[in-house]
């Protein structure tokens, strides 16, 4: 159980009167955060934001990474989510742990459980090229509580293949777009959707491309109204924004 949900229900316990108000209060000032010395977990996260902690795994030693895992079990968390984890790391942490783990999104679900998803947000890339990015966003998505639907390999050089979905897209509380090259599938998709559009440039292209920076660029000048940009690569974001929208207090 999350720290939000666990505060509820410490809170119908004070209002049964099976637990006294000064109880609770202690039980919310325990342990606010946590010091590692390497690191600092904010074990108060969840009932702040509605989502626990994400180790951020690249720079990170393994041990480091077990150890701030070790930390949020003992919290009660799961389904924690360790980005930009390499197989290696991957491959060490699955022996201290149950844990899920996409090579080609570079994304670990430790300590993972079943998660009831809710809403409609639908991922869609401009190439294959693109899915490593994608499925970081979709599985972050899928991971904090939500129903993901992929689109892939639906770009501009083939626009039929985005149109034979259009009844997946208009159905969406939230799109993504991930595209690298010029990053047109955003501009495109805002065009053709009532719902916010989260688009994500990717490294994807050639040299003129300039790593991303070419499709960041174009989705950031898009000309369709609601369209918002991240950062480039960066599905992990995409994928969080896109839940906290579609989560929002009305939408089922």
């Amino acid at each position: 159980m999350e720290k939000k949900e666990k505060t509820i229900e410490m809170l119908r316990q004070v209002q049964a009167g099976t637990l006294s108000p000064e109880q609770a209060a202690l039980q919310l000032k325990l342990d606010p955060f946590e010091d590692l010395g390497y690191a600092k977990i904010d074990h108060h996260r969840a009932l702040r934001q509605g989502a626990a902690e994400v180790i951020y795994g690249q720079s990170k030693p393994q041990e480091q990474i077990e150890g701030i895992v070790k930390a949020m079990e003992a919290k009660g968390s799961r389904n924690i989510l360790i980005t930009r984890v390499d197989q290696y790391k991957a491959a060490y942490l699955s022996e201290k742990f149950s844990m899920k783990y996409e090579p080609c999104a570079r994304l670990a679900v430790a300590l993972p459980q079943p998660v009831e998803g809710r809403g409609a947000i639908v991922v869609a890339t401009g190439g294959t090229s693109d899915m490593g990015v994608a499925e970081e966003a979709a599985i972050t998505a899928e991971t904090l509580g939500n129903r993901v639907t992929r689109l892939y390999d639906v770009g501009v050089a083939g626009l039929h293949r985005l149109l034979r979905n259009l009844e997946t897209l208009m159905q969406a509380r939230v799109v993504i777009a991930v595209a690298g090259m010029e990053g047109a599938l955003a501009s495109v998709v805002g065009g053709l959707v009532d719902c916010p559009v989260i688009a994500v440039p990717t490294s994807v292209g050639y040299g003129a491309a300039f790593g991303g920076v070419s499709a960041l660029l174009s989705m950031l000048n898009s000309c369709a109204s609601g369209v918002s940009v991240v950062n480039i690569d960066n599905g992990f974001g995409a994928g969080f924004l896109a839940s906290r929208i579609n989560q929002m207090e009305g939408i089922q």
